[in-house]
């Protein structure tokens, strides 16, 4: 048995053309749909990059494996403390430990670890080729890493290669030569003029149009597709087209993996899971090339399994974790999951098209602003406990089935069904509550640390180019919701 996994970090599914995307990003991609399993409402329990690995990784939620943030208390998984033994638990009940217990080698091609210290994602892989440059590989220096280590592998049975690209991730680096092959594609008919006026005049925040660099609107001139900001839709395109640049030089390097693969025979029966760790806001709540939210556009991401032999051209519409794949690789390898996984398994889904979909989902971020949401129904619920500067308001309720983008807020004219989201989030907090030994929620630690990594210490500066750029109407209410940043 050999086993695929492409971490494709920051790829929204919406921007794939196997999800319907307009414009032709992801032909390698989409053929592997096409054989396989597609998940059309697949989400990360904790977003953005590090939460989100780590719950891969340990098949915990943030709550429990402690990484909801990019520093602080909530930058390090918790220790066992005295019950820990001379290995940790994490040797064996780790991701990759589950395919070595099937007796499968591990590689793994990544810089993760050392971009965020996150040194137990390297746990459970015989192999770990460091790419160096901290996430700011492109695809061309990544791929050849990967072309060696298959030429080397890949006619070897039973191994699972875990493989880490970046270019969808700002700064948008896919070399200056490559050009623009979407230059004469329409943009999102979504973003009206109406709602780009509305981005760029009105939206607070970092990575808000104006401020695409977080905080302020410096660009760099190694990254010309990547701009610091935009005020029409000229800049609008160059956001819309680096982003979709990144995806497609990425899908081409992909599909010279693929090629490899079958040069070497053992393309047919290669499994081959394809997801992400997080997707990307493209003007979804007024932000752009960040995930920073616990939205749909950042928590929201694909899921690919083609797994020759059992279902293809599937599509599933259940409800589902990223954090499920640890329980169904289990069951499908015919091994047992683990007790301290939270994951449920969807292999049914996998084998016969069978639907076994969560009732609903709670979802985290606490490294750009301190949010939970839980998608049920049609529906997504966004409770705030710190809004990162963007003025969000407390709670926030979309019918996503009419409003995908996130447009209008609903909480006010349908307060009953924000009850019903709350009780749903109680009755997940209190369940995660019970089934740990710790007696502290994590985003609870970050309010108490002073607030998320990436809302620290730039908000006197920050109201200053509100200030300046004609938005100084909103700093009374960020000097009233933050004083501490103000003293």
């Amino acid at each position: 048995m050999r086993i695929l996994l492409l971490d494709l970090d920051s790829t929204r599914p919406d921007h794939l053309g196997c999800y319907g995307y307009p414009r032709n990003t992801s032909p390698n991609i989409d053929r592997i749909a096409e054989q396989g399993v597609r998940f059309t409402n697949y989400y990360t329990s904790d977003a953005p990059c590090f939460p989100s690995r780590t719950a891969l990784m340990t098949g915990k939620f943030g709550i429990h494996n402690g990484v909801v943030g990019h520093g602080g208390t909530a930058g390090d998984v918790r220790h066992e403390g005295a019950e820990r033994g001379f290995r940790s638990r994490l040797t064996s009940e780790c991701f990759p430990a589950l395919f070595r217990s099937a007796g499968m080698k591990t590689a793994l091609v990544s810089p993760f670890g050392e971009r965020h210290s996150a040194w137990t994602f390297y746990a459970g892989f015989n192999e770990i080729h460091n790419t160096g440059k901290g996430g700011m590989e492109s695809a061309e220096e990544v791929t050849p890493v990967v072309l060696d280590w298959i030429g080397k592998n890949a006619s070897e049975d039973n191994w699972f290669l875990y493989v880490n690209y970046w270019d969808p991730h700002t700064p948008y680096r896919v070399p200056e030569d490559y050009g623009n092959p979407f230059a004469d594609e329409p943009l999102p008919s979504w973003i009206t003029d109406e709602v780009l006026e509305q981005h760029t005049t009105n939206k607070v925040g970092p990575h808000s149009a104006r401020e695409i660099n977080m905080y302020n609107n410096t660009t760099n001139p190694r990254y010309p597709r990547h701009p610091g900001e935009f005020t029409d839709r000229e800049g609008l395109r160059r956001m819309v087209d680096g982003y979709d640049c990144g995806v497609r030089f990425m899908d081409e390097n992909i599909g010279m993996l693929f090629r490899e693969l079958e040069r070497q025979g053992v393309m047919d029966d290669l499994i081959v899971i394809i997801t992400a760790d997080h997707g990307e806001n493209m003007g979804e709540l007024g932000i752009y090339g960040e995930h920073g939210t616990a939205d749909q556009g950042t928590c929201r991401i694909p899921m690919i399994i083609r797994w020759p032999g059992m279902k293809q051209g599937h599509v599933d519409e259940g409800l589902h974790y990223h954090l499920d794949l640890l329980p169904t690789m289990a069951e499908l390898l015919g091994k047992t999951p683990m007790p301290s996984w939270d994951g449920a398994s969807y292999a049914p889904s996998i084998t016969s098209g069978e639907s076994c979909g969560r009732d609903y989902l709670v979802v985290s971020q606490c490294a750009h602003v301190c949010q939970r949401s839980v998608r049920f129904g049609d529906y997504l619920y966004m409770r705030t406990y710190h809004d990162g500067y963007h003025l969000f308001d407390k709670e926030m309720l979309f019918n996503l089935a009419e409003d995908p983008h996130e447009q209008f807020n609903l909480a006010q004219s349908r307060p009953e069904l924000c009850r019903e989201a709350v009780y749903l989030l109680n009755e997940w907090h209190d369940a995660m509550m019970e089934t740990m030994p710790f007696d502290t929620d994590p985003l609870w630690t970050v309010m108490k640390e002073g607030g998320p990594f990436h809302a620290k210490g730039h908000l006197a500066q920050y109201a200053e180019r509100l200030e300046e750029t004609g938005r100084g109407y909103a700093v009374p209410e960020l000097r009233r919701r933050h004083p501490r940043e103000f003293t």
